[in-house]
């Protein structure tokens, strides 16, 4: 049973089509939220908001490219003109590192991962403290991050990059902000079983069994439910003396 720590709010997931994202969507109405499921993918974004509706929860679905300024300030128009305000952001929209080593990367996807993982969090986060700051302050934005930001391993040089990046736009985010009683935190997943892992580990040819070991102390991948439930803490007012922090989940990880 999921406690309604959500109710009467309204919350943004980018990425919610699939992943961590369709899982914290879900969460967040379980939790009493009317959820935006924001994606570019609009096929399988339409699917969850329509299976959040099936189960009793209000979700609906914005097709978005999160590096267009344009699109990202029409995504929060169409949430507030939907349902009226923006209380709850989760910024999880990113695309998975090449694996190319630093020596060898390729430029067209760097820009690629730059403009989705990086500028794409940035305008989210943007237009989401605009949103908030004018219908009043107070709210609570949750970028996702990696422990690739601080961990990295070789092939990440774009990700890490830019993960590490998110995790400091989240604390001058909360520096600012603040003041008008918008919490901005960072969760930082370690090995999740996604089909974004799922897709990088194909690329360097690994399995999911020589993986595990390496990547958790608890000797077992995460699962996206969890990642959303760390955001649902961090979005509630269970959290609400918490602002400006990177929360790992990563069983351990990066405590090695």
């Amino acid at each position: 049973m999921t406690f309604q720590v959500l109710a009467d709010k309204v919350a943004l997931v980018t990425g919610a089509a699939g992943g961590m994202g369709e899982e914290t969507a879900r969460l967040f109405a379980e939790a009493g939220a009317r959820v935006v499921i924001a994606d570019f993918n609009e096929e399988q974004g339409r699917s969850v908001a329509d299976a959040i509706q099936q189960s009793g929860g209000e979700a609906f679905f914005v097709k978005v490219d999160i590096s267009d300024s344009q699109q990202v300030q029409a995504m929060i128009d169409q949430a507030v003109q939907r349902f009226g305000r923006l209380d709850v952001a989760v910024n999880n929209a990113a695309i998975a590192p090449d694996k190319l080593p630093v020596a060898d990367f390729d430029e067209g996807y760097w820009d690629r991962l730059m403009a989705i993982d990086l500028k794409g969090t940035a305008l989210t986060l943007k237009y989401e403290l605009r949103q908030m700051i004018k219908q009043g302050g107070r709210g609570s934005i949750i970028n996702i991050a990696s422990t690739s930001a601080f961990r990295p391993q070789g092939g990440d040089v774009a990700y890490a990059a830019a993960k590490a990046a998110v995790v400091g736009m989240t604390k001058v985010a909360a520096i600012e902000n603040g003041q008008h009683g918008i919490r901005v935190n960072a969760v930082a997943p370690g090995a999740i079983d996604t089909p974004m892992l799922r897709a990088s580990l194909d690329a360097k040819g690994m399995t999911m069994e020589e993986l595990t070991p390496k990547m958790s102390l608890l000797n077992r991948l995460g699962q996206g439910r969890e990642i959303a439930q760390a955001s649902l803490w961090l979005a509630s007012d269970l959290s609400s003396y918490v602002t400006g922090v990177t929360l790992p989940v990563d069983a351990g990880y990066t405590n090695r």
